[in-house]
Order: structure tokens, then C-alpha cells, then sequence
């Protein structure tokens, strides 16, 4: 007798795991009546066995649960198909085959085993449990809701699996009968928040939004001084547009607890939707201030804010900044805060203060590619190269095989006129841009600049040649192709074709009618190229093309007024390398 009630323990401790939901465990008194009801074959155990046949039954019994429990199911099914010879009709051993055989994924002969086993003993709540499950497993929603529904009936005490078969019939969308479920568990329970929940789920699905108001005011009644049923009242007032009412119901929540912040959010999204601007804006505000709003929720809705940015009202922006300031003194060591509010100030067109907020970010969390791509953006909108190649240069420690950061570093070695680091890093990221055509067609442009400060022109001529093809639309290509081969007095019909198209395109763009004029300029045709200068000069003061000016009124023998110009030049900015021998001698240098 020791060894078959240690069977049966053994049989109580793994029946939660095969329950769709782990139900209470057993008390004491329930486990000996399992084991003296499993213990006793009675009628259900067929014909009677001899001594010796039981004991290998059980022993047989025994191994097969142990091979559960160790997850080697053909050996505990090998064992248990054994102990089934001896007693087909008991339900344990039933009961345990199924599970077996449902823990191997054999879903069929587990639906068969259960189903014994609930036959063989009606009055078992976790036999029901494990055929539901087996059933809603293949999808036999029908059939679990039957099991469920009998197990409610007939095992006494079996009540609490109201809320299961109420779950199983809103899963097939048969809201009456989950209805008539849940008040019947209410019968039994009485006013239970998960049953007034559920109701008022049911009766929304049902667009009767009377009823499930009258259950969440049932709550509130049965609840008087908690706040969060009244939150989720006025929540459900203002999903469904009757503003006024959630306005009062959220009112009532903060006398409850007035540093609420969801009472709060709950009146910025009604004053919102009720055009009251201010209103929503300082209702946020005493949100965000409020220590028990997370920071995740602060993130979510300034989130939403950036869809509003930038925003023609100023009141809007700087409601967004606020929020985010607000964020940020919350919660000082989150990266997620300064990133959000870099998002706000990029926004919002300070590029500088945003870039301040990402890299603040950075200190605290730089493992987010997209942080250090917003600030190395940043870097290149501001034209500085430093911050450029020295942030890159950061970024590439933790991202090496990011194209972009290695165009970007590239662009910077450029800008600082180191060429050869220009191009070992270009060529580098070019070849990591395999999947980008756009991408690659940004590297060419940039490797024809280089090349061209390294005077190989060939790979130069090459690589703007690959650009405009891949892009034939690329004016940074097309502009700085045509202009360096005018300076190299090479190509020039091919120079001319480039620079004439992108004109058509841009007819009054000063740097493209400064790079048209030295093209003429080449080709001697200084009457075109002063035209093309004084149509550039109304719209820039640029030294280069104010430079350029002198040097075609020297070609067109206007020695005075070249002097002129080369004098405004020097003025306006940095000239070509011959501006100060121009001046000095009073004639032209190339």
C-alpha cells in the first residue's frame, strides 16, 4: 500500500501541468481522497486482479511517471501501455497516458486516453482539465467547451471554471453564452471585479455601451474609495467620445488620489479632443510631474507628440520641449529620455541642442546605431568637420560594418583635407553598400572628389562617371565633375553637357552658373562666362566667384575693374592660391 499511495502523490504533483490554467492546489484531505478514490479500483477497475498483477501494475505505473517527470516520453509511454494491459479501465493510468502521449505532441491517443479517463471517473477536475486542453490544442474549441461545461456541472466545487468557459466562448466570439457564464459564476461568487470586467468587455463587443457603463458603476459602488475603478470608468467614457462624462469621472478620481497621473492623461486626451489646447498642455504637465508616471509612458506619448512636429503653433513645441525637460529631470540616468528629447529638438529645428541631448543619451547607452546616426547627421548639416570625423570615429569602434558611418568618415578626412584617409574609408564602406544602390551611387560622388585632390583623375573621371550613371540626376556629381575638369582644362565639351543640364534643372544656382562660367571660361568664351558670373553675383558674394569675375574682366581687358573684384574677393573671404600675387603684381595668375 506505501509504494501505490506514492504513486498517486506522485500523480497529484504533475496534474497541474497539463491543466490549460494551473488550478489551486490540492489540500491534504483532497489528495487522500484522490488517492483512496484512484487507490480503489471498485466497479471501474474491470475484472479483478491477482495479487501479483497488481503489484506489477503499479510497479509498471510507477516507472511510467517517473519517465514524465523526466521528459522521456517514449519510455514513460513504453511503461504506462504496459500498465494498461493489467488495467485498461483505471482511470489513472488512463489519465497519464494521455498526458504522456499530449506532452509527445501524439495529440489523437491523448484525446482518446482523456476522454477515458473523465468516463472511467466523472468526478476528477483535473482529468476535465487535461482533455480541455488536449481539445484546444487542435483547435477543438467546441468540444473543450463542452468538457469544461460538464466539469462544471458535475464535479462539485468545480465553480471557478465558470471563468474558463467563459474565456473559451468569447474566443469563439459567442458573447450570449459568455454572458450567461459570467452571471452565473456571479451567482455563485458574487460581485467579483474579473466577472464586472469581463461583462463590460462583452458589452462593448455588443455596442451596448448602457450596460457596460451600469457594470463599471456597479464597481465603483462596491469600491467607493478606490481609485482605479473609477480610472477605468472614465476611460471607458472617453473611448467612447462622451467627453464631458470622462472629464467628471476623471475629476472624481483625483479627489480619490490627486497626483494620479492616468486621471490626468485621461483629461489632456478629452481637452484635446475638445480643442481645449491649454488645458490638454497643463494637463499633461501634472502627468509628467507625477513620480508614479513611468518613464516608458512619458517616452509613448512624447512619441506622439514628435507626429505633431514641428508644429505652426509655438505653443505646441514648446509643450514637447517641456514634457521632455520634464522627462529628463525624472529620470536623469536614462538614455531613452535624452534620446526622446533630442528627437524633439531636431524636430523643432535646433540641431545643436539636439545633438547636446543625443550624445548625453550616448553616455548612458551607446549600443543605439540610430543615436549615433542622428548625431553624425547633425555633425554634417552643421558642416563641422571635426565633431564629424570625430564622432565617426566613435561609432565605427562599436559599429564597423555600417556603410553610412564610413561615408560620413569619409566626407570628414575631406573636408580636412586628407584625401588618402578619404579613400581607404570610402572604399571601405563602398564595398560594405552592396545592397544599396543609393548608398554606393553617394560613395562614387564623394571618391570622385578625392581622387581629384589626389590628382589621380582617371579613378576620379571613373568613379563621377559610375555615380552618374547609377544616378544620372546627381547634381553634387555632375556640378563638381564638370567644374574640376574646367580646372584641368580636359573634357571640357563633356563638361559643358553636364553643367548646361543641371542649369535647365537649376537656372538660377549660383555655385552651378559660377561652375557654367569657368567652363566658358576654358573655352575662351569670356562674354558668355561674365554673363553667367553677374547672374551668379546676384545672389552670392562667394570670393571664389567674386574672384572669378576679375579674372574674366582681365580676358575681356578691363584691368580696373578685374582689380576691383580681386580686391572684393580678398574681402569677402579666401581666393584661389594666386588672389594675393593678382593683387601684388596687378595681373593675372592661373
Amino acid at each position: 500500500m506505501r509504494r501505490l499511495l506514492f504513486t498517486l502523490l506522485i500523480l497529484g504533483g504533475l496534474t497541474t501541468c497539463a491543466s490549460a490554467q494551473t488550478p489551486a492546489k490540492l489540500s491534504r484531505k483532497e489528495r487522500r481522497e484522490l488517492a483512496q478514490r484512484l487507490a480503489t479500483p471498485g466497479p471501474l477497475a474491470g475484472a479483478a486482479l491477482s495479487e501479483r498483477d497488481r503489484e506489477q501494475s503499479e510497479a509498471l505505473f510507477v516507472e511510467g511517471v517517473k519517465y514524465v517527470l523526466l521528459e522521456d516520453y517514449p519510455k514513460a509511454l513504453e511503461k504506462l501501455l504496459r500498465a494498461y494491459q493489467f488495467a485498461p479501465t483505471n482511470a489513472a493510468i488512463n489519465y497519464k497516458l494521455a498526458e504522456a502521449n499530449m506532452l509527445s505532441g501524439n495529440l489523437r491517443d491523448a484525446t482518446g486516453y482523456a476522454e477515458a479517463a473523465v468516463r472511467l471517473d466523472p468526478k476528477n477536475t483535473y482529468y476535465y482539465l487535461l482533455l480541455a486542453q488536449v481539445q484546444a490544442s487542435q483547435k477543438q474549441y467546441d468540444a473543450a467547451t463542452r468538457t469544461y461545461a460538464t466539469l462544471v456541472r458535475e464535479v462539485p466545487g468545480a465553480g471557478s471554471y465558470l471563468f474558463n468557459l467563459a474565456d473559451l466562448y468569447l474566443a469563439q466570439n459567442k458573447l450570449s453564452e459568455a454572458l450567461s457564464t459570467l452571471n452565473q459564476a456571479e451567482k455563485q461568487f458574487g460581485a467579483v471585479d474579473e466577472i464586472a470586467f469581463k461583462k463590460q468587455q462583452i458589452y462593448l463587443r455588443q455596442n451596448n455601451l448602457t450596460a457596460a457603463v451600469q457594470e463599471g458603476e456597479k464597481l465603483i459602488q462596491a469600491n467607493p474609495s478606490e481609485p482605479r475603478y473609477v480610472l477605468a470608468q472614465a476611460e471607458l467614457y472617453a473611448n467612447n467620445n462622451r467627453l464631458p462624462d470622462a472629464i467628471r469621472v476623471a475629476e472624481q478620481a483625483l479627489k480619490l488620489d490627486p497626483d494620479n497621473p492616468q486621471a490626468h492623461l485621461i483629461l489632456a486626451e478629452a481637452y484635446r479632443q475638445q480643442g481645449q489646447a491649454p488645458a490638454s498642455a497643463q494637463q499633461l504637465r501634472l502627468a509628467f510631474a507625477s513620480p508614479a508616471l513611468g518613464i516608458d509612458e512619458q517616452v509613448r506619448i512624447l512619441v506622439g507628440y514628435l507626429k505633431q512636429l514641428p508644429s505652426a503653433s509655438p505653443a505646441v513645441n514648446e509643450t514637447a520641449r517641456a514634457l521632455a525637460a520634464t522627462t529628463i529631470s525624472a529620470h536623469p540616468k536614462e538614455a531613452k529620455a535624452y534620446a526622446v528629447a533630442g528627437d524633439v529638438e531636431a524636430l523643432t529645428g535646433r540641431r545643436r541642442e539636439a545633438r547636446n541631448l543625443y550624445l548625453k543619451a550616448l553616455r548612458f547607452d551607446n549600443s543605439k546605431f540610430q543615436i549615433w546616426q542622428q548625431v553624425v547627421l547633425i555633425d554634417a548639416e552643421l558642416n563641422q568637420a571635426d565633431s564629424l570625423l570625430a564622432h565617426t570615429d566613435r561609432a565605427l569602434e562599436l559599429f564597423p560594418n555600417q556603410a553610412t558611418l564610413w561615408f560620413y568618415n569619409g566626407v570628414a578626412q575631406g573636408q580636412r583635407r586628407q584625401p588618402a584617409r578619404a579613400v581607404k574609408a570610402l572604399e571601405y564602406g563602398r564595398k560594405l553598400a552592396t545592397d544599396n544602390a543609393e548608398l554606393r551611387t553617394q560613395f562614387d560622388a564623394q571618391l570622385g572628389d578625392a581622387y581629384h585632390s589626389l590628382k589621380d583623375y582617371e579613378k576620379s573621371d571613373a568613379a563621377y562617371e559610375a555615380a552618374l550613371l547609377a544616378d544620372p540626376e546627381n547634381a553634387q556629381a555632375a556640378n563638381n565633375y564638370s567644374y574640376f575638369l574646367s580646372l584641368r582644362g580636359q573634357k571640357l565639351d563633356r563638361a559643358k553637357q553636364l553643367i548646361e543640364k543641371l542649369l535647365k534643372r537649376f537656372p538660377g544656382n549660383d555655385t552651378y552658373l559660377d561652375t557654367y562660367a569657368w567652363v566658358l571660361y576654358k573655352q575662351k568664351d569670356y562674354a558668355g562666362a561674365r554673363q553667367a558670373l553677374e547672374q551668379a553675383l546676384k545672389t552670392t558674394t562667394d570670393a571664389t566667384v567674386i574672384e572669378h569675375y576679375g579674372d574674366v574682366l582681365w580676358q575681356l581687358q578691363q584691368p580696373d575693374l578685374a582689380l576691383t573684384q580681386w580686391q572684393r574677393a580678398r574681402k569677402a573671404g579666401t581666393g584661389s592660391e594666386f588672389l594675393e600675387r593678382k593683387l601684388k603684381d596687378r595681373k593675372l595668375y592661373e
